[in-house]
């Protein structure tokens, strides 16, 4: 954005006398001009006045204007263009959901798997500038979708994700250690996994404070989120009678998952219902924000050139009205 400013402005308040020089003409013409005392006005009805009458004070304004503007010239004027450079240095974050049977609980609305899903889905819509992926697990682990700034693939591979995908358990350490992974190669300054599961680690290979120290080495801050309500939750059985509900004791490994938050300079969160849920994918939102510089660039340049060219057209004008039309004979 461009603006004109002045670098020596109190050379401006010389422009008070412009008004001060106007009233000074205009008193000094009417106390100037000659008076001719005639006995009839005869010889003189049907005379109209000459074009020079008319342009009597034309020379007078021109000199005016060129003074005006060259205490504008005076003062420096100057337009000031200004812009901002932003760099944006995001986050990579990889989401590791778990997606095993009892995901399906009914707890949370419509169920746990399905409320994970679309407050992921805004947590990721909240944060454009990050690179983002999605890991998840149940008795096995698999890349649903690499680390990537096209979200809007990202949240379409998070609509595809359903339960009975893969084999069913709860493999955390496994889940774990391949998102980290997923970011082992990962140059950006801050490295971030936000594991969720309702469970207890119950298969794998890699025991999850094996896959948390993994984790550490390679500097990969490790958020775990617990999903489950606290006591029963109702879990849906197919039947030959249909889809019953049995009530199912809810065991989250909340130590271990505690653990690897700390070991990892993590947090640990509980999610007990859906606004819970949401209220924890915030404050991690909160807690990872993205390094952003804004650095404001100004440049100044001058304008007094055309204005100084305008004044001397004024006073060539003025000179040359003087020297022909308005030239007083010798």
């Amino acid at each position: 954005m461009a603006n004109i400013q002045f670098a020596n402005e109190s050379l401006l308040w010389f422009l008070l006398l412009i008004p001060c020089i106007i009233a000074w003409y205009i008193f000094k013409s009417k106390h100037s001009q000659a008076n001719l005392q005639v006995s009839t006005l005869a010889g003189m009805i049907g005379h109209s006045k000459t074009w020079r009458v008319y342009l009597r004070h034309f020379p007078f304004a021109f000199r005016i204007a060129a003074l005006s503007l060259l205490i504008l010239v005076l003062a420096r004027p100057q337009s000031t263009s200004s812009w901002e450079n932003v760099s944006t240095e995001g986050i990579d974050i990889i989401l590791a959901l778990d997606i095993s049977g009892s995901m399906l609980a009914e707890d949370f609305k419509p169920n746990r798997l399905e409320a994970s899903i679309d407050v992921a889905m805004e947590f990721i819509a909240g944060r454009p500038d990050d690179r983002m992926g999605l890991v998840v697990f149940s008795g096995e682990s698999f890349t649903q979708c690499p680390l990537t700034t096209d979200h809007a693939v990202l949240m379409n591979l998070f609509q595809d994700i359903k339960s009975g995908m893969i084999e069913d358990g709860t493999a955390i350490g496994l889940g774990l250690a391949n998102a980290v992974s997923r970011l082992e190669e990962s140059s950006a300054e801050s490295k971030v996994v936000i594991l969720l599961t309702d469970g207890v680690n119950n298969q794998g290979e890699i025991a999850p404070l094996t896959a948390a120290e993994i984790a550490k080495t390679f500097g990969v801050r490790v958020y775990t989120v617990g999903v489950g309500t606290l006591g029963t939750a109702p879990y849906p059985v197919r039947t030959a009678f249909g889809v019953q509900y049995q009530n199912v004791p809810v065991q989250i490994d909340e130590d271990v998952l505690r653990e690897i938050a700390r070991m990892t300079d993590g947090q640990y969160f509980r999610a007990t219902n859906n606004a819970k849920l949401k209220d924890i994918y915030n404050e991690i939102d909160q807690l990872e924000k993205s390094k952003i510089e804004v650095r404001e660039i100004s440049r100044k340049t001058e304008e007094f050139f055309w204005w100084a060219l305008l004044a001397g057209l004024f006073l060539i004008a003025e000179l040359l009205l003087r020297l022909t039309i308005f030239r007083s004979n010798p």
